[in-house]
């Protein structure tokens, strides 16, 4: 009896899964998940990211024996295991999501689409995003998101799982074709699983949601720009979307029916809903430019900013920036948090990419491959567009430098954050904690703190060399063959946005700040 072939990828759920449903209407449904080998050899992935996604398929596993059914998971590159299963018993269809992801899913789905055809099978690929593929322009593309986001969510009815006699789970030293979660083995190379991070699948993504929806909104407004108050204050709900244990349209008419049944005085929950609504959208508005343009991962938006920085990378500069060492403490206090929690909030996010861009003059794709690894919800689509963006190489967005002074000023006013992340940092007074390299020597020794010892130096001198960057990256920005470049990044990737809210209201959306962007 032939079947259809549900592959899972980004998109660890049951619930509200197109490619699922799809394909229990065509007949007998097989559920597979396909560990590759050469996916976890790029220089975007760690093993928090694994780890995470081991969490998602136990939970998916579960999912599916609520229905009767089963996740078959294999090792081996997509193409290879499409083969075997194909020869030992031929399926008609294959469905899966459209992925936005890196350049090695981009060419490796190039390579699924050549086998499907070279064999006559139709491949079903579902938007996952209010992303369009093959998009021409923005000019439609609002009206496009806003349909899918109010189309119905896809219910999942009966399903009749496909079942070959004899086929059994795979033991570590088994000839059985295929693992369970627990018996995934964890690539030996990978590093980096935070001991703080958040944990994978739809049961965990549900309560976050709830709890957001249903009280933690309430200081999404004003809380999410601290690194103090963003962990409560922001959603959370950013990884659970990435892997695909919620959809982005569950998320948005979860929120848009919270505000429909919400009392009147519920004011500051429903000023942080509405807030976070616009930045749902923003979401699949940079998840856009990728899909458009999927060389934004390594390649410079605007080509006239090519060799800006590419050949004059520091790597003693990059090194003292990962290891959070570069003398600004509220730098170093968010990489820290980031090693230990695989999370920070967008201010933060936006600063030490700026600090990297700017004072540290360093390319943005070196360290747009770190930061890949240390957010646990690393977004592809999200990421490489923002790191573009918080470095200049756009060419249409308004240069914003992050100071990281002011931002522990702002933001970490009495040293919670700073003294939190950086024990040598404890014993400093207040009035040296953010600048601790101008404490007279006097006061390093009654405090029996040194620089350059104990704390730091910061590794350049943050005035002169942000002015010297800005002027350089100005000095580009000004040349006539690069103002003539801008229009065509326009054309392509800037806003046309205007939305709609659910009472046919007009809502102004205009191109974000940094500042507002993606706090999840």
């Amino acid at each position: 009896m032939s079947y259809q072939l549900v592959w899972f990828k980004r998109d660890l759920r049951c619930e509200d899964h197109a490619a699922l449903t799809e394909a229990a209407k065509r007949g007998p449904v097989r559920c597979i998940y396909i560990l590759e080998p050469t996916l976890w050899m790029q220089s975007d992935v760690a093993l928090q990211h694994f780890e995470f996604i081991r969490e998602s398929l136990q939970d998916l596993e579960n999912q599916l024996r609520l229905h009767s059914g089963t996740l078959e998971i294999y090792e081996g590159e997509v193409v290879e295991v499409l083969t075997k299963i194909w020869q030992a018993n031929p399926f008609q269809g294959l469905h899966s999501h459209q992925e936005t992801g890196n350049g090695f899913t981009y060419s490796r789905d190039k390579e699924v689409n050549k086998w499907c055809q070279a064999h006559g099978i139709h491949w079903g690929e579902y938007p996952q995003f209010g992303v369009t593929r093959g998009l021409k322009n923005r000019n439609l593309w609002q009206s496009h998101w806003q349909k899918h986001m109010e189309a119905p969510l896809c219910e999942l009815g009966p399903i009749q799982f496909w079942n070959a006699s004899g086929t059994s789970r795979q033991t570590p030293n088994s000839s059985a074709p295929y693992l369970t979660p627990s018996m995934m083995q964890t690539p030996v190379h990978l590093k980096h699983n935070p001991p703080s991070r958040q944990r994978g699948g739809r049961s965990i993504a549900l309560k976050t949601l709830n709890s957001f929806l249903k009280q933690r909104s309430m200081w999404y407004r004003g809380g999410i720009s601290s690194p103090l108050s963003a962990p409560d204050a922001c959603s959370r709900l950013s990884v659970y979307m990435t892997y695909g244990c919620l959809s982005i349209k569950e998320v948005v008419q979860a929120t848009n029916e919270e505000l429909l049944q919400m009392s009147p005085d519920a004011s500051r929950r429903k000023s942080g809903l509405t807030a976070f609504m616009s930045r749902l959208y923003w979401h699949c508005h940079f998840i856009q430019k990728l899909e458009s343009e999927p060389e934004i991962e390594w390649r410079n938006m605007h080509r006239g900013y090519d060799a800006l920085r590419e050949n004059e990378f520091n790597d003693d500069y990059f090194n003292a920036l990962k290891d959070g060492k570069t003398g600004w403490p509220m730098v170093d206090a968010c990489v820290i948090m980031l090693r230990e929690t695989g999370w920070l909030n967008f201010r933060m996010r936006a600063m030490l990419v700026s600090v990297a861009a700017y004072p540290l003059w360093l390319h943005w794709k070196p360290v747009g491959d770190w930061l890949a690894t240390q957010f646990l919800d690393y977004e592809p689509g999200i990421h490489w567009s923002q790191l573009q963006m918080q470095s200049g190489t756009t060419g249409i967005n308004t240069t914003r430098v992050y100071n990281p002074i002011k931002q522990a000023q702002d933001h970490d006013q009495r040293g919670f954050f700073v003294r939190r992340w950086l024990p040598h940092m404890r014993q400093v007074p207040d009035t040296w904690l953010f600048e601790p390299w101008n404490m007279p020597q006097e006061v390093q020794n009654n405090i029996g703190i040194e620089i350059g010892r104990d704390i730091p130096q910061p590794i350049v001198d943050l005035a002169i060399a942000t002015k010297a960057s800005k002027d350089r990256l100005h000095t580009r920005r000004n040349l006539s063959e690069v103002r003539a470049g801008k229009k065509t990044v326009i054309d392509k990737h800037a806003s046309r946005a205007k939305m709609t809210d659910r009472n046919n209201s007009r809502v102004k959306i205009t191109e974000p700040s940094s500042q507002l962007t993606l706090e999840f």
